[in-house]
């Protein structure tokens, strides 16, 4: 069972996951704990990787001081365990008996070789299910190779569609490849679980980042399969042909043409910039695609010289379905995101501050998303965990901690 601070109204209450994964796949587990699962994060008694990426709060790099940390392991407890020892192994499998999932990404092949792999779990619990997150899998040509989220984006195809046609391809923001593998984790996690409920069993789930990054390119891959051909890339035009990012005068609006036509035409027009768009062939939804490019040229020209919000603001009173472009530092004061509660305040209390979080990507009631404790500190839980779970006593965990098994 989750522990009790844990959300007891979340959609997965109830639920325990060993997350044994480095910042690649650490978005997993946060999105299965934002839903009230308990997750123990296992890292070794140096820290995970992740806790050494910046930025860092006050610019002081520290392992308890990572904002990317803080991101992606809110809502989990810290367990600190050396996998490299046989002593640590046998502890995660011991705490393995009373789990519901498992998470990793060490690499195909690894966790067999550590004694920690599907076949090993399974004997200790036959309920379990295990994900595994790895670039290309576990089998196939690929399944040894090397690859990080720029190299992912890549051989996913996410990559070759981005940017504008006659330039080269433009690598995604942030890691985009990683974070799909992880929100495609967490669904294949959730459904083997409902299989489970079923079945009384748990299973394995083999995850490719590769092929988890192709599944989200939208349109890119049905299109190829219809048309027998790889998608071009359209700037900032969407792949429909009714979205384009246009600049203002004081930054980027997101025009659109999927609104009511005539009263998009007649506000154009109205401004004298309208050009060759008044012809009763505009009116045609399959013609204003086919003429995407030309279209949003006019519209372009058309909000240069005017102010981003008063586009906005006007559209809607319209009806018309445009969005402002935000730069980032003006997100907190967005009007949707402020009525939304998008952003949500964590109490730090070791350094005697709160800080501003990104919120839920989905809104329940019954059982809603939220953060219930800040990220851990480097093995803040250790003792709790192995005291409550394992009945370990105060003289054990001193040999353990002398061993630098935690």
């Amino acid at each position: 069972m989750a522990s009790e601070s844990a959300a007891q109204s979340g959609a997965l209450a109830g639920l325990r996951v060993l997350d044994l994964t480095d910042y690649r796949a650490h978005l997993c587990g946060r999105l299965l704990a934002d839903f009230g699962a308990d997750v123990i994060k296992v890292e070794p008694p140096g820290g995970d990787y992740g806790r050494r990426i910046g930025p860092f709060v006050d610019d002081r790099p520290h392992r308890d001081r990572s904002l990317f940390f803080w991101f992606y392991n809110s809502n989990k407890r810290s367990l600190t365990l050396d996998l490299e020892s046989a002593r640590g192994r046998e502890i995660l499998l011991d705490l393995a008996r009373g789990a519901d999932v498992i998470i990793e990404n060490f690499g195909p092949g690894r966790a067999d070789a550590m004694g920690l792999g599907w076949a090993q779990l399974q004997e200790v619990n036959p309920a379990l299910v295990m994900l595994s997150i790895s670039p290309f899998g576990a089998d196939g040509p690929y399944r040894d190779y090397v690859a990080d989220d720029a190299v992912l984006t890549a051989v996913g195809g996410m990559l070759y569609v981005n940017g504008y046609p006659d330039r080269p391809p433009v690598r995604p923001l942030g890691l985009q490849a990683y974070h799909v593998a992880s929100y495609y984790g967490a669904i294949a996690v959730v459904c083997a679980l409902f299989a489970r409920d079923r079945d009384g069993i748990g299973q394995w789930i083999d995850l490719s980042m590769q092929a988890a990054t192709t599944g989200a390119l939208e349109h890119v891959v049905g299109l190829f399969f219809q048309n027998g051909q790889p998608e071009r890339r359209h700037g900032t035009l969407h792949w429909a042909r009714f979205f384009r990012a246009g600049k203002c005068r004081d930054g980027y609006v997101l025009n659109c043409t999927i609104g009511d036509w005539t009263s998009l035409i007649e506000w154009v027009k109205g401004d004298g910039a309208a050009q060759d768009l008044t012809g009763p062939e505009w009116h045609e939804y399959d013609y204003r695609a086919k003429h995407a490019e030309h279209l949003f040229d006019v519209l372009d020209a058309w909000v240069a010289d005017k102010r981003r919000d008063e586009v906005v603001e006007r559209a809607q009173l319209l009806r018309q379905p445009f969005a402002a472009v935000r730069f980032p530092g003006e997100l907190f004061e967005d009007e949707q995101l402020r009525a939304r509660g998008y952003f949500v305040e964590v109490e730090h209390p070791e350094l005697g501050r709160s800080f501003r979080y990104p919120g839920a990507p989905a809104l329940m009631h019954g059982t809603p998303w939220r953060i219930n404790r800040r990220p851990p500190l480097l093995g803040e839980h250790t003792d709790e965990i192995l005291r409550g779970e394992l009945g370990m006593n105060a003289e054990e965990l001193a040999v353990l901690v002398g061993e630098g098994v935690i």
